[in-house]
């Protein structure tokens, strides 16, 4: 659709109207004029809004859908709906489906599943066969057919030479490598952070030692080998540290954290609310300092919601036995604004794009419209209202949250929250 957007803040640090209160004129995808005032001599439609603010789209690194396989939990359609209302203009998908993202038919699938939308979706490929860690799956096969990484969700590799062996063939097409950070043999039976909380509830521990080992070798593999690691969804100071470390090395190393490692602590486990149990769990104060301190001296690249729908009956159960993850997509930008400035969360929100080698643009004259729409003021609570998603595991509820997602515009269409 043509559209007039009117008196819009743009924030684009790589825009020349970064900072800029103006009107934007889209054509056919495309925007055709940005000024203080443009006229609308075709008629096109508008949309204007108190506050009104745009950014390069956000793109998610890391959204779990469910199908193929579990439907139930969320589809692509609805999935993509739900990230567009949210103000994602892409995601990359997780390959945790049913049967597993592992080979090119399955990456065309979901991408064919994904046709039309507003929101881009870009596959994520699993590392290894049915991501079970023994044998490496179809990777290049993969690539050709538009995955963008392969990694394994949620899953640490423990074979330290199958990970050097995908590390140095992906090289040969410049490929990226996930690799999820957890000892599972540390983490043994543990359901929560090691610590005071889960010490006072009795429940099983799993200490920053589980993630931190595996952050080490791990580094330690791509000093040996080269090419390119993205550690998703760190959760300790020390895994900061150690990557901070290893880039000040030249070490072409990447990490994300998540909106709820960012803003909840394992505090919040003192009710043994299942929402509140993720991979990796919920950590101290201290951890969620220092993961806030690595956004803001950059050396954290990305936040990812890590949108992970379960349904009911993996989430309302005992302590112990329900499922990891939390649904996300619809509360990150309100909460994030509780605890960073805004500008930070844009380059964080849009540097995905980056790291999968993705292109992406600056917002300009005869540039291609790709937008996030949102606004910067609003106070307001995240109840159940606010949830799109078909399963409802939301660790945000009753979370105090901060400005709002409006929308996006994105492959010549505009999709509103509202």
């Amino acid at each position: 659709m043509n559209l007039v957007i009117r008196k819009a803040k743009i924030i684009d640090p790589k825009s020349p109207y970064h900072n800029q209160t103006v009107d934007l004129k889209i054509t056919e995808g495309v925007i055709e004029e940005i000024a203080a005032s443009v006229t609308n001599t075709a008629q096109y439609e508008e949309f204007s809004h108190d506050g009104l603010h745009l950014s390069q789209g956000w793109f998610d690194t890391s959204v779990s859908l469910g199908e193929p396989g579990f439907e139930d939990r969320e589809t692509i359609a609805n999935g993509l709906y739900v990230a567009a209302k949210s103000g994602f203009t892409g995601i990359a998908l997780q390959p945790n489906s049913h049967p597993i993202i592992d080979n090119q038919s399955q990456v065309h699938f979901v991408k064919q599943k994904a046709a039309n939308s507003a929101t881009d979706l870009y596959p994520i490929g699993a590392l290894t066969k049915n991501s079970e860690g023994k044998d490496l799956a179809e990777l290049y096969d993969m690539k050709n057919a538009g995955a963008v990484a392969f990694g394994d969700y949620g899953k640490s590799l423990s074979n330290a030479n199958l990970l050097k062996i995908g590390l140095q063939y992906v090289q040969d097409f410049d490929g990226l490598v996930i690799a999820f950070a957890q000892d599972e043999n540390i983490k043994g039976n543990g359901v929560a952070n090691e610590g005071v909380v889960s010490t006072r509830l009795g429940l099983k521990g799993i200490p920053n030692l589980a993630e931190e080992l595996i952050v080490a070798r791990n580094l330690f593999l791509l000093a040996y080998t080269g090419g390119k690691l993205h550690i998703p969804t760190i959760s300790t100071a020390q895994s900061v540290a150690l990557i901070r470390e290893a880039k000040a090395k030249g070490l072409a190393v990447t990490c994300s954290v998540s909106v709820h490692h960012l803003v909840l602590t394992d505090e919040k486990l003192d009710g043994f609310d299942t929402r509140y149990k993720v991979s990796p769990p919920l950590r101290t104060e201290a951890d969620r300092q220092a993961l806030l301190a690595g956004v803001l001296d950059d050396t954290i690249d990305c936040i990812t919601s890590d949108h992970n729908p379960m349904d009911i009956e993996h989430k309302k159960m005992e302590f112990d036995l329900a499922k990891n993850g939390t649904i996300g997509l619809e509360s990150t930008f309100g909460a994030l604004l509780t605890v960073l400035p805004l500008e930070k969360i844009t380059a964080k929100l849009t540097s995905g794009r980056a790291i999968l080698n993705i292109e992406s643009q600056a917002i300009d004259k005869n540039k291609k419209a790709n937008l996030s729409l949102f606004e910067v003021d609003s106070q307001w609570e995240f109840n159940q209202e606010s949830i799109l998603s078909k399963s409802k595991n939301s660790a945000f509820l009753g979370q105090k949250m901060k400005g709002k997602a409006l929308g996006i515009y994105n492959q010549g269409k505009l999709v509103l929250a509202s």
